[in-house]
C-alpha cells in the first residue's frame, strides 16, 4: 500500500470492535480516494465481539465474517499490537493521518461507590465476563466459586449473561468457546443460588426478552421470581403496542409461579439498591434498601456488579466524565467548546455502552459521514503512515497484520477440534504471537 496518489486520504481507526469495522466498510464504500489502517492494541481483532459476546452465543459472533469482507476490501490495513496513548500518541497519528477515528469502547467497569466494594469476593461484572472470555488482561484473575450464593447487581442483558455463565453445568459450557481456565474453575463451582438483583421494578429492567428466554433452556438451573417488593400485577402488560416488553413481562411472571426443583435456582429481585457490602475479611453479605426504606441483607460470598460501562480516556483526547465517553459533538471529539480538527469518535466510545453489535453499523455511518464531510478541509500532514510506521518497529515487540490474525485464528480452531469446540483461545499476548511463528 505504498506509492499513495496525492489525493489519496489516510484515515486511522483505533478500535477493531463493531463499531470500529463498521466505520471503516463507511468510509472504503464511500466512493471517495480513502484507506484505513486500523489500530488495535492486541494481536487479534474483533473487540466486544471476541471479549464480550457470552461463548453459549455462538450466533452472535458470525458477525466476524462480515468483518474478514471488510479487511479483504482494497485499501484496508491491520496493525495489531499497537498501543494508542503509549506506543504512538495521539499528536503522532494526527500528523500522519488525515483523520483519526476513535473505535476504542466501553472497557471500565463502573463502581457501585459504596462501603465494602473492594472486600474479596466483590468483582464486576465486566472482568468477570473478560476472564471468562479468555481476554489477556484478565486471564489470570481469580473468582472464588466454593460458596453457595452468589449475587449479581443489575438488570441489564451482560447481568443475564453472567449469571447464566454460573448457572450452567461445565457439561452445558464445554462445547464453546469458553477459555479453558474458566471452565475448569466452573466445574467445581458450589454455587447452588444465584440472586439477579435490581432497583427498578420489572418493567424497568433492562434485558432484552431473548436474554431472558435463554434461562428457559438451564439443565440443572430453575429460574423464579422472589415476589417481595414487587407485585404481582407488575407482570401484566401495560403497552399492547411494545411486544418487547409485553414478553418480557411475561417470561416473569411465569417464572414467579414456577416450581423449583433442580439444583440450583436464579432468583430475579426487584426494588432492591445496594447500600454496603460487608464481612469480616471477605463478603460474606451485601445489605439492599428497600423502596420503603428498609435494609434487608443477603448472605453471599460472590458479588458481580453489573451497574455500566465507560470509555478509558486517552492522552490528549477530551474526556466526558459524566458520561464516561471521549468528549464529542455528534462523532467530531470536541474540548473547551470547540471541535478538534481531524479527530472523532464511533460506537460506545461516542455514544456510551447501550444497544446491540448491529446498533454500531449506523453508528458508524455517521461518523464516516462526519469524517468525509470535513476532509476537503483537511489541513497538510507533516508525517506519512509508512514513515509513522517505520518508526514504530522499534518501540513494539511486533506489528501483527491481518494475514498474521489469520494464522493465530486457524490456530485457534486446531486446538478447539481436539476438544470438540469451536476454538480454543490463546490467553496471553507471547502464546498469541508464538502461533504466527509457528
Amino acid at each position: 500500500m505504498t506509492g499513495s496518489a496525492a489525493n489519496e486520504v489516510r484515515i486511522a481507526v483505533v478500535g477493531s470492535g463493531p463499531s470500529g469495522f463498521y466505520t471503516t466498510e463507511a468510509l472504503l464504500r464511500s466512493g471517495a480516494p480513502v484507506t484505513v489502517d486500523m489500530f488495535e492494541r492486541l494481536p487479534v481483532p474483533y473487540g466486544l465481539v471476541r471479549f464480550g459476546v457470552a461463548p453459549d452465543h455462538p450466533k452472535l459472533k458470525q458477525v466476524t465474517t462480515a468483518f474478514d469482507r471488510i479487511a479483504a476490501m482494497p485499501g484496508f490495513r491491520f496493525i495489531g499490537g499497537v498501543t494508542i496513548g503509549d506506543d504512538l500518541t495521539i499528536d503522532e497519528l494526527r500528523e500522519a493521518y488525515d483523520a483519526v477515528v476513535l473505535a476504542t469502547g466501553a472497557e471500565l467497569s463502573r463502581a457501585l461507590d459504596i462501603p465494602g466494594e473492594a472486600l474479596p469476593g466483590s468483582h464486576t461484572a465486566g472482568d468477570f465476563v473478560a476472564w471468562y472470555n479468555g481476554h489477556p488482561q484478565f486471564a489470570d484473575l481469580r473468582f472464588d466459586l466454593r460458596h453457595e450464593t452468589a449475587i449479581v447487581i443489575g438488570h441489564g442483558n451482560v447481568a443475564l449473561d453472567v449469571a447464566r455463565i454460573l448457572a450452567k453445568t461445565a457439561d452445558e459450557l464445554r462445547r464453546t468457546d469458553i477459555a479453558r481456565h474458566a471452565l475448569d474453575v466452573l466445574a467445581e463451582s458450589r454455587i447452588r443460588e444465584i440472586h439477579v438483583v435490581g432497583r427498578g421494578g420489572p418493567a424497568q429492567a433492562r434485558f432484552t426478552a431473548k436474554e431472558l428466554r435463554d434461562f428457559l433452556e438451564l439443565g440443572t438451573c430453575d429460574t423464579c421470581v422472589d415476589l417481595r417488593n414487587v407485585t404481582s400485577d407488575e407482570f401484566e402488560p401495560r403497552r399492547p403496542d411494545d411486544p418487547e416488553l409485553t414478553e418480557k413481562l411475561s417470561l416473569l411472571r411465569a417464572f414467579s409461579r414456577a416450581a423449583v426443583a433442580k439444583p440450583r435456582r436464579c432468583v430475579f429481585r426487584f426494588g432492591l439498591s445496594p447500600v454496603a457490602l460487608g464481612g469480616r475479611g471477605r463478603l460474606e453479605a451485601i445489605a439492599f434498601k428497600q423502596g420503603s426504606g428498609a435494609i434487608e441483607d443477603i448472605a453471599c460470598g460472590l458479588s458481580l456488579s453489573s451497574v455500566g460501562r465507560k470509555t478509558t480516556p486517552v492522552a490528549g483526547v477530551p474526556y466526558d466524565a459524566h458520561r464516561g465517553v471521549h468528549a464529542n459533538v455528534d462523532g467530531r471529539v470536541a474540548g473547551d467548546g470547540s471541535v478538534i480538527e481531524g479527530l472523532y469518535v464511533c460506537g460506545w466510545s461516542k455514544r456510551g455502552p447501550n444497544g446491540t453489535i448491529g446498533t454500531n453499523r449506523g453508528c458508524g455511518i455517521a461518523t464516516a459521514e462526519a469524517v468525509l464531510a470535513d476532509i476537503a478541509h483537511r489541513r497538510p500532514r507533516s508525517d506519512t503512515p509508512d514513515a509513522l510506521l517505520a518508526r514504530l518497529t522499534g518501540r513494539v515487540a511486533r506489528i501483527v497484520s491481518y494475514p498474521d490474525w489469520g494464522t493465530i485464528d486457524a490456530a485457534e480452531k486446531r486446538r478447539g477440534a481436539a476438544l470438540g469446540k469451536p476454538r480454543e483461545k490463546f490467553v496471553t499476548i507471547p502464546d498469541m504471537l508464538a502461533a504466527v511463528d509457528a
